[in-house]
């Protein structure tokens, strides 16, 4: 592509565009949850904790978002509060990002759209909350994430609390086996839910202590056997602020249940189970997301860190 055409398309931060160049460590984090995920002001004091933990950590934050249609990979803290205050930025996965080109419009970035701007511009170490996956019911009505095939055919590590506590967690293990993506519990045994720390019914494939080592995995993976898709860290959420796996489980039912009534499904799906279940938990569940998201970034810089230190060596 002319590099005139790409400008058009994308634009990376002078911070990161450096970082990227020194081969120093940078840490993408999504938008979605700055538009869509959680209620003002929470959602821009989240998305700066985030940014700060990174930043603590001895790596670059680059919150990844489009303005007026074009991709942005690290973003200016006025942007980030304008866009947190937005009301008509639009949720964004991959296959949005032309349209929002072609129409000029804002927006915040999935998992899966975030993992195209990694792409696009090099970062392999993103954080984010959890993954999107195989929704329950998809023997009904086939629901896939898009994040699935985003992580099989990107070269980047994404720092997750395993996947939302509204999945299939064994059936989402399954598509990302079948992906070939490496699914890593980080210090954990168990496949986290998001909300939870998760438990024995669902283990983790692969676990590793050591940020080192998953620096040496990423690397081996990409830059000694060439392989391409990228490796998911889960990263259970800490434990003074999970919930209990019953009372989740009670809880996401109820929201499906209620869904299901309501006839609600397809990309509405997501933010009415998680509004559902903010109100079943009275609240403890977006008390819970903070919580994870900050842990998540914080492991991200100090993967970031790490893997750059493998890749000088």
């Amino acid at each position: 592509m002319p590099e005139t055409d790409r400008a058009a398309l994308l634009t990376i931060a002078p911070d990161v565009q450096h970082a990227l160049r020194e081969r120093a460590p940078v840490v993408a984090l999504e938008s979605a949850v700055l538009t869509h995920g959680l209620p003002r002001p929470r959602n821009l004091e989240v998305v700066r904790a985030m940014a700060d933990a990174v930043r603590q950590r001895g790596a670059v934050p680059a919150v990844v978002a489009v303005l007026r249609g074009v991709l942005h990979v690290g973003l200016s803290d006025a942007a980030i509060a304008e866009l947190a205050a937005s009301e008509r930025a639009h949720k964004l996965s991959a296959r949005d990002l032309a349209w929002a080109h072609a129409t000029a419009s804002d927006g915040g970035t999935t998992v899966a759209a975030t993992l195209a701007a990694c792409r696009l511009a090099g970062v392999r170490v993103f954080a984010t909350g959890g993954i999107g996956g195989v929704h329950r019911g998809w023997s009904r009505h086939l629901d896939i994430s898009a994040d699935i095939e985003a992580l099989a055919t990107t070269r980047c590590c994404t720092v997750a609390a395993g996947g939302k506590s509204i999945l299939d967690l064994p059936a989402t293990l399954e598509a990302l086996e079948s992906r070939g993506v490496p699914v890593i519990g980080w210090r954990a045994d168990n496949f986290p839910q998001f909300h939870s720390r998760g438990d024995s019914s669902v283990p983790a494939p692969r676990r590793l202590d050591s940020l080192d080592a998953v620096a040496r995995l990423c690397h081996a993976r990409w830059d000694g056997l060439g392989q391409p898709g990228g490796v998911l860290l889960a990263n259970p959420i800490p434990e003074a602020h999970a919930l209990p796996q019953d009372e989740l489980d009670a809880a996401v039912d109820a929201a499906q249940r209620e869904a299901d009534a309501r006839g609600v499904k397809g990309a509405a799906l997501t933010p009415f189970l998680l509004a559902a279940l903010e109100r079943v938990t009275a609240g403890r569940s977006v008390t819970a997301n903070l919580a994870l998201l900050e842990h998540n970034a914080a492991v991200a810089g100090e993967l970031a860190r790490a893997l750059a230190t493998v890749a000088k060596r």
